[in-house]
């Protein structure tokens, strides 16, 4: 056990970690080297980094995974580790028939059971790439109070505790190794107890944890106290900021992710990480990225991203939607449940015509095994983007993002699920190069028109030069009229999925 907290002031050295096969190894985070450009720790100087990098602007799809402690239950959901503390709820009752009462077993009990002992950086790698993601990574930590990583600020963490891997090192160099930007998400902020001393009630909503003087989550043990964050909120914000130094500077991550509840963090904390990361980053000629939620960052240095929602129209501004391939837990259940790869390939068509990202999220097993069925989603993602790829990576987006009779009424987080229809239809652009994604089969040879593409018929400059049906050799037969674009679709089903057309254009 580490027992040294080194603050975010002191970090100057790079640092050697042990990987799961006990040999020393270097993370392939770029060493900093000198650059003439530095950013001061305040919003307007910040405000000059490129926000929205271009990689992650063509990457459009990735790959991320809600995993570690929280996985060990596999009950009911990821907020069990919260839930098993209230006494009458369905976790506390599964909890106390299946392990005791959570004041004689608390949640830092499933640490030694988190043992990780059949995980593979180098499978979870492939397996992302072959499902199609530019970027990829893991939760580094969650509300939970435990690190992935190998921290020397955090005595909760993979390489001391539990499985004793520095998981986050592992995926680092896996995932960077086969092409594909590393990514972070950390949710650490809601885990700070802002009013353990001034309140006797656990019903703390703005904690994950919740107060009860019964239970671990309100011990004042030095040790128990760091996990469940009852400690001061001076100690907690610098632990905070010194986290995430230790994640820029040992992994080099190329998009951190921040969960709600980060405005229980000062400005005047928050402000220094930024600087700290578009620094790293400026002196490892790197783009990075920083996501946040409901504007608790500055937009001048962040891109908003929309948990379980999106977008109703295309915008300006670059956003990221961050979804998950199971039904009802973020983090690995016994019972989970999961959506089709029809669904959330209709997800990504609808998010990038409106000029945003998908990041997926995984629920591996304790034992860090993706479960076959969830896999096998992964992997028609893939086949898909193998076909129809062109027509979401490296896109822009068209005149209008789309049409159809499925309407989303509102833009926001946590939106109701919608079914498209095969008559709704997404459309990206590369260039002169328009696609266009049906979301479902209509029938073969079956008559279709394209009513946003009635305007242009009248323009004498813009012409069809042509077209073809990705994933097909039929040709298409096509006329460009006064009510839109009228076509047939090809007499063979080109996909369960969505189906794509590319029509090259020109306006001369």
């Amino acid at each position: 056990m580490k027992s040294k907290f080194l603050q975010y002031w002191l970090f100057s050295i790079f640092i050697i970690f042990a990987s799961c096969k006990d040999d020393k190894k270097t993370s392939s985070a770029e060493k900093d080297t000198v650059t003439s450009k530095e950013y001061a720790a305040d919003w307007d100087s910040l405000a000059k980094y490129n926000e929205a990098a271009d990689w992650f602007k063509k990457a459009k799809f990735g790959i991320y995974a809600h995993w570690g402690v929280l996985s060990v239950p596999a009950y009911a959901n990821d907020w069990y580790p919260r839930n098993m503390h209230i006494k009458g709820s369905d976790e506390y009752k599964h909890h106390v028939a299946t392990y005791g009462e959570p004041s004689e077993f608390g949640y830092h009990d499933f640490v030694p059971m988190f043992k990780a002992e059949k995980f593979n950086a180098e499978d979870w790698a492939k397996l992302f790439k072959k499902a199609g993601a530019r970027f990829a990574g893991i939760v580094a930590e969650h509300h939970d109070g435990w690190s992935n990583w190998d921290s020397e600020t955090n005595p909760w963490n993979a390489a001391d505790m539990g499985p004793h891997c520095d998981l986050v090192g592992e995926l680092e160099k896996a995932i960077h190794g086969n092409g594909m930007k590393f990514i972070t998400s950390f949710h650490k902020a809601r885990t700070l107890q802002l009013f353990q001393q001034d309140s006797t009630k656990w019903e703390d909503d703005t904690s994950y944890f919740p107060y009860d003087p019964e239970m671990p989550t309100s011990s004042k043990d030095s040790l128990l106290s760091i996990m469940y964050g009852n400690i001061p909120k001076e100690q907690f914000y610098k632990n905070w900021l010194s986290e995430l130094h230790e994640v820029i500077h040992q992994y080099g991550p190329d998009l951190i992710y921040f969960d709600s509840k980060l405005d229980k963090i000062p400005d005047s904390i928050k402000v220094q990480f930024v600087a700290d990361y578009f620094n790293y980053a400026e002196k490892n000629d790197k783009e990075v990225v920083i996501t946040h939620k409901e504007g608790e960052l500055p937009k001048s240095v962040s891109l908003e991203d929309l948990e379980k929602g999106r977008m109703n129209q295309k915008t300006e501004e670059y956003w990221l939607t961050d979804e998950t391939v199971s039904v009802g837990s973020w983090s690995y259940t016994n019972d989970l449940g999961l959506k089709t790869s029809d669904e959330i390939i209709d997800l990504l068509a609808d998010i990038v015509s409106k000029n945003g990202a998908l990041m997926l999220n995984v629920s591996p097993m304790a034992n860090g095994v993706i479960p076959e069925n969830q896999q096998q989603i992964l992997l028609e993602i893939g086949e898909w983007l193998d076909v129809n790829g062109e027509a979401i990576y490296d896109t822009d987006t068209w005149n209008v993002y789309g049409e159809g009779p499925t309407k989303q009424e509102k833009s926001g987080m946590f939106l109701d699920k919608i079914t498209y229809t095969p008559q709704d239809v997404r459309y990206t652009r590369k260039g002169d190069t328009v696609y266009v994604i049906f979301l479902g089969w209509p029938g073969s040879n079956k008559e279709v028109l394209l009513k946003s593409f009635a305007e242009l018929s009248s323009n004498k400059k813009f012409s069809i030069v042509n077209a073809h049906f990705l994933g097909s050799e039929e040709e298409v037969q096509f006329k460009l009229q006064a009510d839109g674009l009228k076509l047939s679709t090809p007499s063979k089903k080109l996909s369960e999925s969505a189906w794509v057309l590319k029509l090259e254009t020109t306006t001369k």
